[in-house]
């Protein structure tokens, strides 16, 4: 199992996820037209040069969807029963296309579930890097973990 079980985890764990992206000018166009999301921001060159950031940024929800998919492989995968929300989730610096990104992941919650005795709720916190080390999104996620089998 490449995930770890409920059981495996300790608040303040961190992960240094070693998978790293960068990130594509297809990734930005196709993730924004399969969402149906026409913002100028994403697909719109012209437009944005006459802005600060004087270029396309990367969707948000691509970013997002990215940085929790990146933590997957060293947390969850094989172990997950639910993903039970995501909150405080922030862009504090703008992803371009051609950006490197990198993830770090730290346990924060972690609790017994009242209903589920073979299971836990974990709190992760994600952060996303670029290639600069600056930090271009974070988010807390909850999901529901089974136990190690007995």
């Amino acid at each position: 199992m490449a995930g770890l079980w409920f059981d495996e985890l300790t608040v303040g764990q961190t992960f240094e996820h070693a998978i790293r992206r960068t990130v594509t000018e297809t990734d930005n166009v196709m993730f924004t037209a399969m969402t149906h999301n026409p913002a100028q921001l994403h697909l719109d060159e012209e437009y944005m040069r006459g802005t600060d950031y004087g270029q396309r940024i990367v969707n948000s929800a691509f970013t997002l969807g990215l940085m929790v998919g990146i933590s997957v492989g060293d947390t969850t995968l094989g172990t997950a029963v639910a993903n039970l929300g995501w909150d405080e989730v922030r862009f504090p610096a703008p992803l371009f296309h051609g950006d490197t990104v990198h993830v770090a992941t730290e346990v924060i919650e972690l609790r017994e579930s009242k209903s589920r005795p073979d299971q836990g709720i974990v709190v992760f916190l994600h952060r996303a890097y670029n290639q600069n080390d600056q930090l271009v999104a974070s988010c807390k996620r909850a999901g529901l973990q089974r136990k190690k089998p007995q």
